[in-house]
């Protein structure tokens, strides 16, 4: 069974969007088919601020394509997208 990490980069509608209360939403979302690794905060510019989620998830799974889209749909969420993806080594 491999891994993948998945970073998702979640970009609310405006700086005043709870960050927190969108993390919480997002984490609940991909706990259904994986595991939240971590999460920063990164300021963009003129006080917005995005959630960068790394997830890891089973690559027997499929494509995260479509959790990608839930995540969009997500009252608060401008836009989310599949920054980067990563196959972790079996060791």
């Amino acid at each position: 069974m491999s891994e993948v990490i998945i970073t998702f980069r979640i970009m609310p509608e405006s700086p005043e969007t709870n960050l927190e209360d969108l993390q919480k939403k997002c984490e609940e979302l991909i706990s259904k088919v994986g595991e939240v690794g971590k999460v920063e905060i990164k300021p963009i510019a003129f006080g917005l601020k995005e959630l960068d989620i790394y997830a890891v998830m089973d690559e027997s799974k499929g494509s995260p394509d479509a959790l990608e889209e839930e995540l969009s749909n997500l009252d608060g969420v401008n836009r989310a997208e599949i920054a980067d993806v990563r196959r972790t080594m079996d060791v």
